[in-house]
């Protein structure tokens, strides 16, 4: 069966040329701009944006922000300089904590947080949230667990009723938003557009904040499953601590994975479970086509299938009553 394996095999070095060749287009063509900026988190999304944003416009045309905050794992600015440095571009570090300070961000965080867990020290403590582990193992709620690490290693978890979780999701997605505003302030001063680092199943199953990482003009490696996102970047030498880390949404102090915080399986199965899905295959023909069981390819169908259409608000435009006129053009 040549599904889905072989629907995920891309060539680097023509998909390379075929982004390159969009962002030129995009960038250049439709929105007359300079240049672009990218924010760069020491990951290989954004890492790889930032080689192909090279590629299509040249070093001199490209800005990358790093833009960490008290609770940014402390490798994340050293990864994303290095990476910046090894294509040349200019990148500026701004520390977000003040603003989100001001924000009343981390107090709302661990006001939330202190209700749940009274022993909880916002000073000395980490945290994170995370999803029962592999849905393929076993089938689960997608309810959340709050764990505080003390420093002497200690942890203690609990569940988050649904209140207390869209209280910390607010808190916490304030810091994409935050960037958002920067990445904007700087393209706008250089006359930029600013540039997405939104990967495939990310944009499928809803793994982005509106308003805050998924608020760009253009999303150049949308399109791309994560193993692709991986072999586009060794292609174009994207740094061996960057190809090296576990991919992470980088907002909780205590550390946690993208497996953990949100998919509930590797990338390695998600990729090809998710292509399936989305070229309509059969639970049976998946399972058949990956090595797994029809009722684990079934369980993550149904979540993949839940997870869509409870995000569907986050890839659509405002409903207003212009709908129904053409889209603007670029004249």
């Amino acid at each position: 069966m040549d599904f889905p394996r072989n629907a995920l095999a891309i060539d680097p070095s023509t998909e390379a040329e075929r982004i390159a060749d969009f962002i030129r287009e995009q960038v250049l063509a439709r929105y007359r701009r300079k240049g672009v900026v990218v924010g760069l988190s020491g990951g290989v999304d954004s890492a790889l944006v930032a080689a192909l944003a090279v590629r299509a416009l040249g070093a001199g045309r490209v800005l990358g922000l790093m833009l960490p905050e008290k609770e940014s794992s402390p490798v994340s600015t050293p990864y994303a300089l290095e990476q910046a440095q090894a294509l040349g571009i200019e990148a500026l570090h701004i520390d977000l904590t003040p603003v989100l300070s001001a924000l009343g961000v981390y107090e709302q965080k661990a006001r939330v947080i202190t209700r749940i867990c009274p022993v909880y020290n916002p000073d000395t403590d980490r945290t994170k949230i995370t999803l029962p582990p592999n849905l393929l193992r076993r089938d689960g709620l997608n309810v959340y667990s709050l764990t505080v690490e003390k420093p002497d290693g200690s942890r203690l978890s609990c569940r988050l009723g649904p209140e207390d979780f869209r209280a910390l999701a607010a808190a916490q997605n304030m810091k994409q938003r935050s960037r958002m505003i920067q990445l904007y302030l700087h393209a706008e001063r250089l006359h930029y557009a600013v540039c997405g680092t939104t990967n495939r199943p990310e944009f499928d199953q809803g793994f982005f904040v509106k308003h805050g990482d998924g608020a760009v003009d253009l999303e150049p490696i949308c399109h791309l499953y994560k193993g692709q996102v991986f072999a586009l970047a060794r292609h174009l030498g994207v740094t061996a601590n960057i190809l090296k880390r576990t991919p992470s949404p980088d907002t909780w102090s205590g550390g946690v994975s993208d497996e953990e915080f949100f998919f509930r399986m590797p990338y390695e199965q998600l990729d090809g479970l998710l292509c399936a899905w989305n070229g309509g295959a059969t639970s049976q023909e998946a399972a058949s086509a990956l090595g797994l069981e029809p009722e684990q390819t079934a369980r993550a169908f149904r979540e993949l299938e839940a997870r869509k259409r409870a995000s569907w608000h986050l890839r659509t435009a405002p409903p207003s009553l212009l709908a129904a006129e053409p889209a603007a053009v670029c004249p």
